[in-house]
C-alpha cells in the first residue's frame, strides 16, 4: 500500500503545479516523467533495506526517482 500512495501523492503533487497556469503539452510530459520516475524510484528502494529502513529507502527512491526523472525531462 505504501508503495504506491508515495508515487501516487507525488505524481499529485506534480500534475496541479502543472494545473496552476494553464496545461500545455509540456507539462502534461513533465507530470508523467515524474511520476514514472518515482514509481520506479520507489520499486528500487523497495528492494532494500528492512523494517523502517524499507519505509524510507522507499519513500526515498520515489522522490530521488521523481527528481530525476523531472530533470531528465527538461522540465
Amino acid at each position: 500500500m505504501k508503495l504506491i500512495l508515495i508515487p501516487a501523492m507525488v505524481g499529485s503533487l506534480a500534475v496541479l503545479s502543472a494545473c496552476a497556469g494553464g496545461i500545455t503539452e509540456k507539462d502534461v510530459g513533465c507530470a508523467g516523467a515524474t511520476v514514472v520516475g518515482a514509481v520506479v524510484g520507489g520499486a528500487l528502494g523497495n528492494q532494500l533495506g528492512g523494517g523502517t529502513g524499507k519505509d524510507i529507502l522507499t519513500a526515498g527512491g520515489a522522490v530521488a526517482g521523481g527528481a530525476v526523472a523531472n530533470n531528465a525531462a527538461g522540465c
